[in-house]
């Protein structure tokens, strides 16, 4: 195998309720942990998402409210899942565009403050589109020359996705077998919030990267439209819980940047001041 890890990698897929990361709740969670020395360890589990599961979403994973009735909330198995994956970097197929950012969203609303962003991150299907343009389906067949049978099973399509990783690195020799490598690969552009609303610019400024505000940095838009802000992080508003709690992080610091810039005009206006009575009494 040329995939080389310095750590686990914990492959992961999520089932839920629909697809809107601030609305749907996760009602199954399979992750495939892969440790250095290629042992593998498993942890699954359906869950109880609190809200209605649809009929037409249960038609496309095969869960329903009678199978989830009786499942842990997500609350309940938070700890443990954050345990599982505490020393891992996280690997799935979409999983940067969905899966990290539903993870996340669930843990901050289960009050577990757990920093998903911290890992590095390998997003499979990045891989196959930058080099094939496929599905899941599609990329375990043209690579593996294998069916994905009970498909949107949590458990199986995280083990085809780790079976389409290997097959991806021994296909392409330009893929390095590290995480680090995979992780920038696979990487979306330069955002900061797992939604992509937040993002940095070619002086790494963070800026809005969306609506009326887009492209302009988020210190800018503070002293124009003080009220945008909290406009933005009020519960009225949809945004992700990841990408308020990165939006607050940011004004944090340059909320601190200006008292700080604050408290070094007053000491140098101090050490003026010092200057000119001592030259007064001479």
């Amino acid at each position: 195998m040329r995939l080389h890890l310095e750590r686990p990698l914990a492959i992961f897929d999520l089932e839920a309720t629909g697809l809107n990361i601030t609305k749907e709740r996760i009602v199954q969670i399979a992750i495939l942990k892969i440790n250095p020395d290629g042992s593998e360890e498993k942890f699954e589990s359906l869950v109880n998402p609190e809200i209605e599961i649809s009929e037409e979403v249960t038609k496309i994973h095969g869960i329903n409210n009678e199978d989830v009735k009786s499942a842990p909330t997500f609350a309940q198995i938070a700890s443990e899942i954050v345990t599982f994956i505490e020393n891992a970097d996280l690997a799935g197929y979409n999983s940067n565009k969905f899966d990290i950012p539903l993870l996340a969203e669930e843990l901050l609303r289960a009050g577990n403050h757990f920093d998903i962003s911290t890992k590095k991150f390998v997003d499979v299907q990045n891989i196959f589109h930058k080099m094939e343009q496929r599905t899941l389906v599609a990329a375990l067949k043209f690579y593996c020359n294998q069916e994905l049978d009970n498909a949107h099973d949590a458990m199986n399509d995280a083990k085809a996705t780790w079976d389409v990783l290997k097959a991806q690195l021994e296909r392409y020799p330009n893929l390095e077998g590290n995480i680090e490598f995979l992780s920038k690969f696979t990487k979306n552009g330069n955002t900061i919030d797992f939604a992509g609303r937040l993002a940095y610019n070619e002086k790494n400024e963070p800026v809005y990267n969306f609506g009326k505000h887009k492209g302009k940095s988020i210190k800018e838009v503070h002293i124009i439209e003080p009220g945008y802000y909290s406009w933005f992080v009020s519960p009225q508003t949809d945004f992700p819980l990841h990408t308020k709690q990165k939006l607050k992080e940011i004004m944090d610091g340059i909320k601190s940047d200006k008292i700080k810039s604050e408290d070094d005009d007053i000491s140098l206006d101090d050490k003026l001041s010092a200057l000119q009575n001592k030259f007064k009494k001479n």
